[in-house]
């Protein structure tokens, strides 16, 4: 194991640095900027862990528990830790998987492009998200991969690399289901490759494995009447409308966007230099790596021409071809920072600063003139922004309420949607120990349905605060003039960035629950 992660003197320092310098980025960043919608909702995951969830496996959750001391450090960093040191082992790996496909220059090259990405560095580096494990396993199993398909194996090492490949692969798929790609490449690059391979054993052990690392999630589907399944199948639907061209080219944008545009074109002239080599050029890396990375690009750009795609499901694929640019770029100069790569590393550098001081400061005013309710409806930086000065305003409002008799310490936090409630449940309800509960349907409550029962339920006669915003305003009465007797606008909380009101939230009082709601989780009984 030494021996193949051996660096040599030479690149040892200057890949030390990258790591110690990025991590050290990512960090300040983790704790700095307030967590996002997705972020504080995955934040149940590890509030109420599962076996699996209603929209993904359980691994991030299982993530922030470990990272996390299951809570004991319980703020923006603690639970964001995970993503932080899951993106520096990521740059190790690609270092050593370009090592492997040609030398260390490859493979230094290979850790600035993804220390370049856009979506490695931030979305999955600094954010709390399920990308970020599926990432670690991702790149751990094509290392793992790469290692197998390297000439020389011999059948002692492959029968300890496949029941590990298995492990990660199986891993890989309960943090994000889209991860089965790494089993179709590599069964694919077998299939046209190493057939030999179909009669060995611990091939066959290996994809046991993956399949006993999925037992958790479909016995919790198998509890829940394959709720999660029937879900992400409605998400990737093309059968709802024609061909829509917007949302091909907001897809190919994303993509982009989201890999750093300058990456994004190394990429794809790494692959082209790839498939126009001969077969007695292209090695068994550069076969294996293709197979892995363009069926999911591909797969989601077909969908796109159908419906709305997020362009971050490409994610692991282009983390996966960036090996390709990196060999590529490598032309045996001993240029340690080509042209390219210092745009793109540029470009990165920008993105991160500019886009935490934008969402701290406001530095581009958006003037957005909306009517008082909307304020800042249009500007998607204050979705970071504006929780953490919520809370002590609307503690003084709470104990105004109760002091007045109107409400009670034990009266709960209502929303409609998993966001902002989710929102609502970290940065308020946590710190004041208020229950939030959802009353809705649960294509919009999510987790929230479980949660609901875990805490409790709800019960005739019930009070509730709705906390609303005007990022995205919605007037209680409109939701549920039927189900309470009350509903009394309390106060209004503004919230001010660099001096200038940003966003408000409206506190109202739902008085005496006279309904109660549906419990789904009778419906989803086997």
């Amino acid at each position: 194991m030494t021996r193949i992660l051996f660096v040599s003197p030479y690149y040892r320092l200057k890949l030390g640095l990258l790591l110690v310098l990025s991590f050290v980025f990512r960090s300040f960043l983790a704790f700095w900027l307030e967590l996002g919608n997705d972020e504080v909702y995955y934040y149940t995951y590890a509030l109420f862990p599962d076996l699996s969830h209603f929209d993904h496996p359980p691994m991030i959750g299982w993530a922030m528990q470990l990272f996390s001391l299951n809570l004991r450090f319980d703020n923006e960093l603690a639970l964001r830790f995970s993503s932080v040191v899951f993106m520096t082992i990521n740059t190790f790996l690609i270092f050593q998987m370009g090592k492997i496909l040609r030398s260390e220059r490859s493979g230094w090259f290979a850790a600035l492009l993804y220390t370049s990405s856009i979506y490695a560095f931030i979305i999955t580096g600094v954010f709390i998200l399920p990308d970020a494990p599926q990432s670690f396993f991702w790149m751990l199993s094509l290392w793992l991969m790469l290692l197998a398909v390297k000439e020389g194996q011999n059948e002692g090492q492959l029968r300890l690399l496949f029941p590990l490949i298995g492990l990660s692969i199986g891993l890989a798929m309960i943090s994000k289901y889209t991860s089965v790609f790494l089993w179709f490449g590599f069964g694919l690059y077998i299939l046209l490759f190493r057939r030999h391979w179909l009669s060995k054993p611990s091939l066959y052990l290996s994809i046991l494995i993956s399949a006993l690392c999925l037992t958790p999630v479909l016995l919790w589907n198998i509890q829940n009447n394959f709720i999660s399944f029937s879900f992400h199948g409605q998400r990737v639907n093309i059968f709802e409308g024609g061909i829509r061209p917007s949302t091909f080219l907001t897809e190919i944008a994303g993509e982009i966007l989201y890999n750093n545009p300058v990456v994004f074109v190394l990429v794809w002239i790494g692959v082209a230099t790839a498939l126009r080599q001969n077969k007695t050029e292209k090695s068994a890396g550069t076969r294996l790596l293709l197979l892995i990375g363009l069926p999911l690009i591909g797969l989601f750009l077909f969908f796109s021409l159908f419906r709305a795609t997020l362009p971050h499901w490409t994610g692991p694929a282009y983390n996966t071809l960036l090996l390709l640019a990196a060999t590529a770029l490598d032309n045996g100069r001993r240029k340690l920072f080509p042209k390219p790569i210092i745009v793109a590393l540029s470009l990165i550098l920008i993105v991160a600063v500019a886009g935490s001081a934008q969402i701290k400061f406001a530095l581009i005013p958006m003037n957005d003139k909306q009517p008082y309710q909307h304020l800042g409806k249009n500007d998607v930086t204050l979705d970071m922004f504006g929780w953490r000065a919520l809370e002590p305003r609307f503690k003084e409002i709470r104990a105004e309420k109760i002091k007045q008799g109107l409400m009670q310490p034990q009266d709960g936090i209502l929303g409609d949607n998993w966001f902002p409630l989710a929102n609502l449940d970290y940065y308020v309800g946590r710190p004041l120990s208020i229950k939030s509960f959802g009353m809705g349907s649960p294509e919009r409550l999510h987790k929230y349905v479980w949660i609901n029962v875990l805490r409790g339920g709800f019960h005739e006669g019930d009070n509730f605060w709705y906390i609303t915003n005007s990022r995205d305003y919605k007037n209680p009465a409109e939701l549920y003039f039927d189900d309470f007797d009350q509903i009394i606008p309390a106060d209004t909380i503004e919230i001010s960035r660099s001096g200038k009101p940003a966003k408000r939230y409206f506190v109202f009082l739902l008085k005496g629950l006279k309904r109660l709601p549906p419990n789904y989780l009778d419906s989803l009984a086997p």
